[in-house]
């Protein structure tokens, strides 16, 4: 990667931002250094670095390279002879303190986190070293006694003698004789002996040596006589002690610079992993996420077709420009590769064209760098084989460039660089120059980058180039949206439409007078007329074309809703009829039973001849007959709602009886068996089976079996500090569904502890939620009350 492209997309400054994360020097210098890399396999691995150890991270707040230093140069100095002083070995025994704990830490998580176990592994704490600079040096950088029994001796032989010289100049101050000429009654230190304080007008009543005389010179400072023998022993016990601790300041010393190899090992593994955890913290700070990486040789769809925005190489989502406010930027959505490779940014100044080019440049960059990115779920990104930009006006006052040549300088450049697996930014194409001319070079270049297979995104305000791109294959327009209704912009970027400059609407707003306006739309050819209005015409068609589409997607949810509710409404009513006709069926029936019991009493007690008997015998025809009409009604069945397509076994659906979604298993007669929460199973008519959706299949991979589809990944946790109650059920919702469908056996959801709002909204969602079988609090090590775990239900194959 070119360092000066980067440059001019501002990567510097993302640099900087990522340093402030670093804990130490070293690290600090990797992140200024880091760069994008164009190779597929270093940019998976430190993506999954950084995913590794943001997930250490939302668990274990703790987690760092502690006090380490980059003692690298102490080593260095130290391995050629160097005494290194108590703060140094300080400094180098911290370290590998450092390095053993996070040794420890992250060899007991590698089965969870491997990439940084991996790292982990490679350390060499040096646990003999830790304990040789700890057995000799305190906290505060003191030399112990037990550093060495020499040292130890010297010390208590000093200490005695300091105790003998004290008492023999306590003695001078506290005699009658000796204080009357003393200043103060006090031993005092000067030039390393103790003295006490003559008055000046006494010199010569206490022999001794003078060694200091106050500003005053009111007092003299003398070391008695008697005393000198006591003060010269004291001093040379403390020099033979200075000689001990600096002969055990040279062995430590020699220690570490026998080590000095590893030491430099150490300290640049945990920089390496310092530089993970910075960007994990980063990754915090924006909310970020890591893009899914595609493949580098993007398809071409043929002409005419259009491809999903998940289905284009490059696709970000709700991208944010990282370097601005989150609170302040408006997400973008862009597309690349695919059915077009260039992309056409057109509309006004400050409309955000510059920011758009920036944002996918700068997200790129980030991205092969091994950091997450301020996107929505689901974006993604090619590793580029190189990132060009020609940003800004590049006028150059000592190169004697203007602008328009700063431009071509660099484009031309970028024309020599660019292939297959590049993407280049081009902001302004053209401008500078005569507009005829800088049309046409335009389009010339844009031709070209076309036919070198590179992705192009690029901003102008030429109308040639907005019809151009219309009529040439690869290419496709975009525009910043700007509200003529208040003449600002709203920062959004829309594909397939081209913007319009506003410059006249603009200057009246901005107070130009009417008159000069209608003068300057008088200057505008029938040709440019035509062709602003075409554009309108297509700008027009296609907001209509995207209301006319949101309106009739909600019509027809509110159409299915109100189906889904009038089905289950009438459901109800023909249970409650069949339950009430049942109900007065079942008393006929018991005044049946009572009339035939009363006829079989009648029947004891009359002849068996002549009419009433006659009638006594056929009344129990009459009673079956009468049972037969007031039999148990069968219920009615609801006709089958519409289905999209015939029910196959693999669908997803809807079972209107419970209204339940779940997964078609089977299909026996006119019932069918339904999966619904992982494991629980039930049996419906497939009149009352609604038909959802259907996995997409390898053509290539047909069977008559079913397989179970498996998404991706969408990771074990989910963070969801600072969120707002009302964003918890649709985000988490959708993210329990991937991990199902991705065969996690369970998720933990970080939500912090703070008032205890969010964790309850999120335990009350988990226990109804179908998917999921049991919960918990994090353990006290893992988050606590801060973190719920849950299990989510098995599949069943």
């Amino acid at each position: 990667m070119d360092g000066q492209y980067l440059r001019i997309l501002e990567y510097n400054k993302i640099l900087a931002q990522l340093a402030e994360h670093t804990a130490f020097s070293a690290s600090r210098e990797l992140a200024l250094a880091l760069m994008p890399s164009a190779e597929t396999y270093d940019v998976e691995r430190a993506l999954n670095e950084t995913t590794e150890a943001k997930s250490l991270l939302s668990t274990r707040t703790d987690v760092s390279v502690g006090a380490a230093h980059d003692v690298r140069p102490l080593a260095k100095r130290a391995s050629l002879g160097a005494m290194l002083q108590p703060p140094d070995l300080l400094d180098v025994r911290s370290t590998l303190r450092s390095a053993h704990t996070l040794q420890r830490l992250l060899t007991r998580v590698s089965a969870e986190h491997p990439l940084l176990g991996e790292k982990a592994g490679l350390l060499v704490p040096l646990p003999h070293l830790i304990d040789a600079i700890a057995q000799c040096l305190d906290d505060e950088g003191r030399v112990l006694d037990s550093a060495s029994p020499e040292l130890a001796r010297i010390r208590r032989e000093s200490s005695i003698a300091r105790d003998r010289l004290v008492e023999r100049l306590r003695r001078i101050v506290m005699s009658s004789d000796g204080a009357k000429y003393l200043q103060d009654p006090i031993i005092t230190e000067r030039n390393g002996r103790y003295v006490v304080p003559l008055k000046v007008e006494f010199k010569g009543r206490i022999p001794g040596i003078i060694h200091d005389q106050s500003s005053s010179g009111a007092t003299l400072f003398i070391e008695p006589l008697s005393t000198v023998d006591f003060n010269n022993r004291w001093h040379e016990l403390q020099l033979a002690e200075q000689r001990e601790i600096e002969r055990i300041l040279s062995e430590l010393s020699a220690a570490v610079g026998r080590e000095a190899d590893y030491i430099e090992h150490d300290v640049a593994l945990l920089a390496e992993l310092d530089l993970a955890f910075a960007k994990a913290h980063y990754s915090f700070e924006l909310h970020a996420r890591p893009a899914i990486l595609t493949d580098s040789r993007w398809p071409v769809a043929e002409p005419g077709t259009a491809l999903e925005a998940s289905q284009h190489p490059l696709s970000l989502l709700r991208a944010r420009h990282p370097l601005l406010p989150a609170d302040e930027v408006v997400p973008i959505d862009a597309h690349l590769g695919g059915d077009y490779t260039v992309l056409l940014i057109t509309g006004p100044n400050t409309g955000g064209k510059t920011v758009a080019l920036k944002t996918i440049g700068l997200l790129a960059a980030m991205s092969q760098a091994g950091m997450h990115i301020p996107v929505g779920d689901g974006s993604c990104l090619p590793v580029f084989s190189g990132i060009y930009a020609d940003i800004g006006d590049e006028q150059s006052i000592e190169q004697s460039l203007s602008t328009f040549s700063s431009h071509m300088t660099h484009i031309v450049d970028i024309l020599g660089r660019a292939d297959t697996g590049s993407l280049v930014l081009l902001d302004e194409l053209g401008a500078g120059t005569d507009p005829v001319e800088g049309a046409a070079l335009a389009q010339a270049l844009i031709t070209q980058l076309v036919d070198s297979g590179c992705l192009l995104a690029c901003s102008t305000h030429y109308s040639q180039l907005k019809v151009f791109a219309f009529s040439t294959p690869g290419v496709q327009n975009a525009s910043v949206e700007f509200d003529l209704a208040t003449l600002s912009p709203t920062y959004r970027l829309i594909i397939g439409a081209p913007g319009r400059s506003n410059a006249f609407a603009i200057a009246q707003h901005l107070g130009l007078r009417a008159d000069i306006i209608e003068r300057a739309e008088g200057f505008l050819t029938p040709e440019d007329r035509e062709a602003d209005n075409l554009l309108g015409s297509v700008r027009a068609a296609n907001d209509a074309a995207l209301r006319d589409h949101a309106a009739a997607e909600r019509s027809r949810a509110q159409a299915e809703d109100a189906e889904r509710t009038l089905q289950k409404k009438l459901g109800q009513i023909e249970e409650v009829r069949r339950q009430v006709l049942d109900q007065t069926r079942a008393q006929g029936r018991e005044e049946l039973d009572h009339l035939r019991q009363e006829i079989r009493r009648l029947r004891l007690g009359l002849a068996s001849t002549g009419p009433a008997a006659q009638s006594i015998r056929e009344a129990p025809e009459v009673i079956d007959r009468l049972e037969q009409e007031i039999a148990p009604i069968q219920p009615t069945t609801a006709p089958a709602p519409k289905r999209q397509k015939t029910l196959e076994v693999g669908d997803m659906v809807h079972v209107t009886t419970l209204d339940q979604t779940g997964e078609l298993v089977d299909i026996s007669g006119q019932e069918g068996t339904v999966r619904i929460g992982g494991s629980f199973r039930m049996r419906a008519r497939l009149d009352a089976i609604e038909f959802r959706s259907r996995p997409q299949h390898d053509p290539q991979e047909a069977s008559s079996s079913f397989h179970r589809p498996m998404a991706a990944s969408p990771g074990t946790e989910l963070d969801m500090r600072g969120w707002r109650a009302e964003e918890v059920a649709p985000t988490l919702d959708k993210y329990l569904d991937d991990a199902y469908l991705a065969g996690l056996p369970w998720v933990q959801i970080i939500h912090g502890k703070g008032m205890g709002v969010l964790k309850s909204v999120v335990r009350e969602f988990l226990s109804d939620h179908p998917l999921v079988a049991s919960y918990r609090p994090g353990a006290i090590t893992a988050g606590g009350e801060g973190v719920t775990v849950a299990k989510l239900h098995p599949h069943s194959d």
